[in-house]
């Protein structure tokens, strides 16, 4: 397969996998699972799901042993996303081209419906195939990535930084928490349900890294450049809360040079650790691009 049939395959399977865990750990019936799912099933991208299965396949395992792992990490995501546009956070009201949680459900059951994901992606783990050791590893991997020494210090990293302007060492340390250490997670998801060794993890975890800064910063780029319709959420919002970005303090085109240093390293690093059987993850480093 090219890369846009093995990215829609993955897409095929961690979708058919999602179906499966929305109606075990978020059933209808309850407005606060109604809304969980109105945001969990509003599409995107799904990187991090691709990247959990494509590191699963990297590392010697097979995509549908990971498509549940994959699920988590999206419920993960989804919750920090339901929470960062809420008043208190972002303010944000549009998020993937329809109105945010908090629009379309009301603010109290918004935070509910994040607090339920959240929770419902460790339920997903725990509930996983895989055997009691991989699971157990695959819960400690994503809440080591998204609590208090990982994606939360981000988020409160980036809120004391609406105060005060970053050094560009601080804004990197903001995103390689609030960004990168959930596309790690997904990466890491992968290895544990490849039953990767720790060289393999490492290696993939530089790579991961690399491309969740590299995400943020395109991310910052298109906030200046695009169009709110492009983007399916409104643009210009950094700059509105004061904001330090990598378009602050370095401007646009020095942050696509930056941007495409940090992708020529990612890849590099897989080439030099698998070889050709990293070419899926490299196109995707350089789609994201």
């Amino acid at each position: 397969m090219n890369y846009h049939q093995q990215y829609d395959a993955y897409l095929q399977t961690f979708n058919d996998r999602l179906t499966v865990c929305c109606d075990a750990y978020l059933p209808l019936g309850s407005q606060v699972n109604e809304a969980a799912r109105y945001s969990l099933l509003a599409g995107g991208k799904r990187v991090r799901a691709v990247l959990c299965m494509a590191a699963c396949e990297l590392l010697g395992g097979e995509a549908p042993q990971a498509a549940q792992l994959a699920c988590a990490v999206e419920m993960l995501h989804c919750y920090s996303l339901i929470h960062d546009d809420l008043p208190c956070m972002d303010n944000d009201d549009m998020r993937r081209g329809r109105p945010s949680c908090h629009k379309a459900f009301g603010e109290a059951t918004a935070l509910l419906a994040g607090d339920t994901l959240l929770t419902a992606a460790f339920e997903t783990l725990s509930g996983s195939p895989g055997t009691a050791v991989q699971n157990t590893a695959a819960v400690c991997a994503l809440s080591r990535a998204a609590g208090a020494n990982g994606m939360v210090w981000g988020q409160e990293l980036d809120l004391t930084f609406e105060e005060k302007p970053a050094t560009a060492e601080e804004l990197r340390e903001v995103h390689r928490n609030k960004t990168g250490m959930l596309i790690n997670a997904a990466a890491q998801l992968g290895a544990v349900a490849a039953s990767a060794d720790d060289i393999q993890r490492q290696a993939i975890a530089r790579y991961a890294f690399s491309v969740g800064l590299v995400f943020q910063i395109i991310d910052d780029i298109l906030d200046v450049t695009a169009t709110a319709q492009q983007l399916g959420k409104p643009i210009g919002s950094d700059a509105a809360n004061g904001k330090t970005t990598f378009v602050t303090l370095h401007g646009v085109e020095r942050s696509r040079g930056i941007a495409q240093e940090l992708t020529d390293g990612a890849c590099g690093v897989l080439r030099a650790a698998f070889g050709g059987r990293a070419q899926f993850l490299e196109i995707l480093a350089a789609s994201l691009l």
